[in-house]
């Protein structure tokens, strides 16, 4: 009988181990499956809508007077080229509907005469532009042969934080199906601080490697979302930051393109600069100064554009816009924020201070003039 216990013993022993051998190598098989880590997974979910733009358009030359160039120079070099040339281009897309519609940046589409997409499987296709929008620097193109294509997934911009994951797809200098990993470094990055004047946009700041031929491919988040376009990367000081449109603004853009072709902006016609207490005092101890400031935050005025609905309106330089639509103005962002969020041809109330006195002025916002 002690025997048999001691038989029944041993082989519970070797069974139990057995078993945790077992567990140990089945733990190795799923830690084998996961090892590619949540990149490989995100990237995934959203290569397949992720595509190649090709462009080209027609660069007229200066003709020349032949009579100008040197002989010598014509006979090492020969007769020079009068004739149009063709310029190409090179940017990423994503699909974001089974249509076969893909956002991309307006600068990669504006005043092409031809658009060639390719697909994730390598196959290259016409595509046609709908709308592009310089403001944003949005476009939207329609590509018949994506039809039916997995759309990838569109996420909430206003629901990332900074030091979220960020990962960059496109094609930068022709190299497709290139994936960068980085962080969201900063949110509602104006553009205006970078430069540029003639557009509207709050950007997210990455510094997932951005790079020439990125631009109108995603920025996705950790779980393969797309949270952003690609649109421009720092050179120079400051070189390797990237930044991509939030898709939130994005989505709104692509419908108003799709259906009217293209994206109306209200404006007031108004050039503006940020008051502090400290700026106005500042000023307000100049002896050379042709009037005081009052000593608060708010969006000053600095010039009225002739004809502009502000001008009609009968705003002034030096006055102070402390309010619109009943909120507060802190400085031009959140005014030109709420401008963006008006109605054409709706009155906009804002308050004002000038001479130390507040007024209420109504002013009537109209479509902002395209630029030649």
């Amino acid at each position: 009988m002690r025997l048999l216990l001691g038989y029944l013993i041993i082989f519970l022993f070797f069974f139990g181990n057995f078993q945790a051998v077992e567990n140990v190598f089945a733990l190795d098989a799923s830690d084998a499956q996961s090892s590619h880590g949540f990149v490989s997974m995100a990237v995934k979910g959203v290569a397949p809508a992720v595509v190649r733009i090709d462009t080209e358009r027609t660069i007229d030359h200066q003709a020349f007077d032949p009579t100008l160039i040197d002989p010598l120079l014509r006979d090492l070099l020969g007769e020079p080229n009068y004739g149009p040339e063709r310029e190409r281009g090179q940017g990423s897309g994503i699909v974001i509907d089974q249509d076969g519609l893909v956002l991309t940046n307006a600068h990669v589409v504006e005043d092409v005469d031809q658009v060639f997409v390719t697909d994730f499987s390598g196959v290259e296709m016409n595509g046609v532009v709908i709308g592009t929008d310089s403001v944003t620097d949005l476009a939207l193109i329609k590509v018949d042969g994506l039809k039916g294509e997995q759309p990838a997934k569109l996420g909430d911009s206003e629901a990332l934080e900074v030091g979220d994951w960020a990962i960059a797809l496109g094609s930068p200098y022709g190299l497709e199906r290139t994936v960068t990993l980085g962080i969201v470094s900063s949110l509602h990055r104006n553009i205006n601080s970078l430069g540029f004047s003639d557009k509207r946009l709050d950007l997210i700041q990455t510094d997932a490697a951005i790079n020439p031929g990125n631009s109108g491919g995603p920025l996705v988040n950790s779980i393969g979302e797309v949270i952003g376009i690609n649109t421009l990367v720092r050179s120079g000081p400051g070189a390797g930051l990237g930044f991509a449109i939030p898709i939130n603004l994005a989505k709104g853009i692509s419908e108003q393109l799709l259906a009217n072709g293209e994206v109306l902006h209200p404006y007031l016609g108004v050039q503006l600069i940020s008051l502090t207490p400290r700026i106005a005092r500042e000023h307000n101890q100049d002896p050379n100064a042709l009037f005081q400031l009052p000593e608060r935050t708010g969006a000053l005025i600095n010039s009225v554009l002739s004809d502009s609905p502000a001008d009609k309106a009968g705003l002034r330089r030096g006055d102070l816009v402390i309010s619109a639509e009943g909120k507060n103005i802190e400085d031009p962002d959140s005014l030109l924020q709420t401008v963006e969020n008006s109605k054409i041809g709706k009155p906009l109330d804002v308050s004002v201070i000038r001479n130390n006195q507040e007024i209420n002025i109504s002013i009537k916002p109209e479509s902002l003039p395209v630029s030649d």
